[in-house]
């Protein structure tokens, strides 16, 4: 299993640090944010396909930031995708 942490830009949460192992999401965390929302978000992606997470979450707004948690997780979840080849 690797670990990352993601610095977020534009949202509520500062951090985000989860795990992926074999192409599924784990130990999903925010550092800020809306406690419910990002607590939530983390258990609903427990061992879930990274990949689909992304396209799932990828673009969801938070009112006129251009941004929000889901769409810095996506992001995250991306470039570590990407990172692994």
């Amino acid at each position: 299993m690797k670990n990352y942490s993601y610095k977020t830009k534009g949202t509520c949460s500062r951090e985000i640090s989860f795990a992926i192992e074999d192409g599924k999401l784990h130990d999903v965390r925010f550092v800020g944010g809306c406690p419910g929302n990002t607590l939530a978000l983390g258990k609903l992606l427990e061992d879930s396909d990274a990949k689909r997470a992304v396209a799932i979450l990828k673009g969801n707004p938070c009112e006129d930031r251009g941004t929000s948690c889901a769409d810095q997780l996506a992001r995250a979840v991306e470039q570590a995708l990407a990172q692994e080849g």
